[in-house]
């Protein structure tokens, strides 16, 4: 699963990076975890307010750090 954070680097961006983490270790996924920081990127994906979250190229959130339940969710697809 390749999951990637999209966001020029603010305190919400590191928090989602970090729980997205957090929650694959717990579970025992493993997961390819990247952080895309380039704007253009970012608006490439449709995402206009961040952090975004793509996992296997669809965007799947869009702006605030998505709660746990939200991340285990993704994780157990």
């Amino acid at each position: 699963m390749d999951i990637q954070v999209l966001g020029t680097g603010c305190a919400n961006c590191k928090a989602t990076l970090a729980l997205i983490d957090e929650v694959a270790q717990a579970k025992g996924v493993a997961i390819t975890l990247g952080k895309v920081e380039d704007i253009k990127q970012i608006i490439g994906y449709g995402v206009m307010s961040t952090p975004g979250v793509v996992i296997d190229g669809k965007v799947v959130h869009a702006g605030g750090v998505p709660s746990r339940d939200k991340v285990m969710r993704w994780l157990a697809s």
